[in-house]
């Protein structure tokens, strides 16, 4: 894939996919997410590092059209049902907080380095991630049988970005305005 026009301005040069990777909330409904491709973006996170190389994670995915999708969705709040009805698939991401009984005190910090791998190779194959927390997590323990250990932590869309005037306008408005990042010496706390 090649990209022409980064859409993030950065400080310092840094990958391209990571460069135009970004969260929008307008997404085409009519873009369908194959399987081959989900299992790709599992796939992408399945190789994180993780503590110990415990890969303290686990992932439930619904395509839409799907019962899976039906459950995850419902477990979403407010303005998260309003713009997650076009996405092609909702992804819930679980940490196993647990292991053999103890905590597993690195089990967010490994699975957010997950989501991170799924979210580029997402992007990496034209698609885009949105990861969000306002979902109900106790809702999806309730839909899915959950292992123990395991504690539902985010919920990801999985589509393509679009802009067509089915989207709503005010979502079109948020997902068109400029972006911004903290500067790199406000988050470089020292560096000699």
């Amino acid at each position: 894939m090649t990209i022409t026009a980064p859409r993030n301005a950065t400080a310092a040069p840094i990958h391209e996919v990571l460069e135009n990777r970004w969260s929008p909330r307008g997404f085409d409904a009519s873009h369908e997410v194959s399987e081959a491709e989900v299992r790709s973006i599992i796939e992408a996170a399945r190789w994180a590092p993780s503590a110990f190389n415990k890969q303290p994670w686990g992932f439930i995915v619904g395509r839409r059209g799907t019962e899976n999708f039906a459950k995850i969705f419902d477990s979403l709040m407010g303005f998260n049902q309003k713009w997650n009805a076009n996405v092609s698939a909702l992804i819930v991401t679980l940490a196993r907080v647990e292991i053999d009984g103890e905590p597993f005190a690195t089990a967010h910090y490994d699975l957010g380095q997950a989501a991170a791998h799924l979210s580029i190779q997402a992007e990496s194959m034209g698609l885009n991630a949105h990861q969000m927390t306002g979902f109900e997590a106790e809702k999806i323990a309730e839909q899915f049988v959950i292992p123990e250990g395991y504690q539902p932590y985010t919920v990801i869309a999985i589509g393509q970005h679009s802009t067509d005037e089915s989207i709503d306008e005010s979502i079109r408005e948020r997902d068109a305005s400029p972006r911004s990042r903290n500067e790199v010496d406000e988050i470089l706390l020292s560096f000699e």
